[in-house]
């Protein structure tokens, strides 16, 4: 469930919010807004996935523009750029109805050049842009335990943070636009190597012959343990593979990671690799397989079946609900 703060927490920070894309992610944080007293408007390419909202008190804006037009501050959170740039610039897009006092915020994962432009245009019509990426999974993001970078100038941070901080545990203020981006695209490529480490790692001890669940164990309690082990790991061995993730947006995201590397100069050995592997497994398995089903490169040649009994077949958060908090870098 959601997490629910005491108090309408939302109330009071900005009058009235807007939410388009109702997904995975999306919906999730949309919903943790709703319990916590927002006077929310919604906005889904699939009316079907609005109805749970409008139950629950959530108004339907019939375009981006309507959306935007009734809203003080209006996030997106769409699976890809060019989704992003179709319901910003549209003919009934975002822009349109944009102006002095607004806030847009985007949450989606996604390149830093393309944030920088949408930016600038939010800002020529006198609204305020701050592009707010989200990391720690579908879990976390349904209990309010989800990180967020925020990327933006200090004033529209300072006057999102209440709204942040019902969505998210630790708020990390990045720096300027563009910032937060690339510091989300480098943390899936992160998670992305953990996963293929992984699944080479169970692979090789069943192989091997030892016990998966003691396997799993074995890196839990040892330096080679990390949050993706934890989560994806588990999901891998009951067999689901279900984290609410597919091949097609890992792809996205470390191929913005390469292109960064590529773009700056850097001389990556793992990256290209990962690349390659993902935009093969999007072939095999198809797009829409389940990230974690990478597992199936070393299982298909192989005959092993990497599952073992006592695993769960989705992640549920079960950490205490905590009020968010913004979190501030080391300084000397």
């Amino acid at each position: 469930m959601p997490r629910t703060l005491s108090g309408n927490a939302v109330k009071g920070a900005l009058m009235k919010i807007g939410f388009i894309g109702l997904g995975n992610v999306g919906g999730k944080l949309a919903g943790n807004l709703l319990n916590n007293g927002a006077d929310l408007v919604v906005r889904d390419l699939d009316p079907d996935q609005a109805k749970p909202f409008l139950e629950k008190g959530a108004a339907w804006a019939d375009s981006p523009a309507e959306l935007a037009d009734a809203c003080d501050l209006t996030i997106t959170c769409l699976p890809s750029p060019a989704a992003c740039a179709a319901v910003m610039e549209g003919e009934d897009g975002i822009l349109t109805a944009l102006g002095p006092g607004k806030i847009w915020a985007e949450m989606s994962t996604t390149d830093a050049t393309e944030m920088k432009r949408l930016a600038a245009l939010v800002e020529a019509t006198g609204a305020s842009a701050i592009e707010c990426p989200v990391s720690g999974g579908c879990h976390r993001a349904a209990t309010g335990n989800i990180s967020i970078f925020a990327g933006g100038d200090r004033e529209t941070f300072e006057r999102m943070l209440p709204v942040l901080t019902i969505l998210g545990r630790r708020v990390l203020h990045t720096g300027p636009i563009g910032s937060a981006s690339l510091l989300k695209v480098m943390t899936n490529y992160l998670a992305t190597v953990n996963l293929v480490a992984l699944s080479e790692s169970l692979a090789t001890m069943a192989a091997a012959g030892v016990d998966l669940s003691t396997t799993y164990e074995a890196i839990r309690i040892s330096s080679g343990n990390s949050f993706v082990h934890e989560t994806e790991s588990q999901v891998i061995l009951n067999g689901s593979r279900d984290i609410n993730f597919t091949m097609d947006l890992v792809l996205k995201d470390i191929g913005l990671f390469d292109t960064v590397a590529a773009e700056n100069g850097v001389p990556l050995a793992i990256s290209p690799l990962l690349v390659q592997l993902f935009e093969e497994a999007n072939e095999v398995y198809g797009p829409r397989e389940h990230s974690p089903n990478i597992i199936r490169r070393y299982e298909d040649p192989t005959g092993l079946d990497i599952r073992a009994p006592g695993f769960p077949a989705e992640i549920v958060d079960d950490e205490p609900p905590e009020r968010g908090r913004e979190v501030t870098p080391r300084r000397a």
